[in-house]
């Protein structure tokens, strides 16, 4: 990544995040389990969130070359109050954004496909 990335990853972030008033937070993790730039509230353990979204992306890429489904292109997961959502960026990159109950998931997935390719951009 560039020297100027961290910066520009989280202006990322934040325009997603302003993009709809459904997201709660939003983050770019690495296959690894880290942090690259996230925008979370304080109640939520960011390295928490981080390795065991690692953990679902590898278990979902697992799946669906077992299942024959090609590339995966994202994780979903619906919890009684809301959306978390991983979408991958590259091959060493996630984005991940939690979002409300009453997200209306073709937007929120069209407006976080338009945040991977500005982040495909910038590294």
């Amino acid at each position: 990544m560039r020297k100027s990335s961290p910066e520009l990853i989280k202006a990322v972030l934040h325009d997603l995040l302003e993009a709809s008033p459904y997201l709660r937070a939003a983050a770019v993790l690495r296959v690894s389990g880290l942090t690259v730039e996230a925008i979370m509230p304080p109640n939520i353990q960011q390295e928490y969130v981080s390795a065991m979204s690692a953990a679902m992306l590898l278990l979902g890429e697992r799946i669906t070359a077992a299942m024959h489904s090609g590339q995966l292109d994202k994780v979903y997961i619906k919890g009684a109050e809301g959306h978390i959502i991983l979408m991958s960026v590259n091959h060493e990159l996630v984005l991940n954004v939690q979002a409300a109950d009453r997200a209306p998931l073709g937007l929120l997935f069209m407006e976080m496909r338009l945040a991977v390719e500005r982040l495909k951009k910038l590294i």
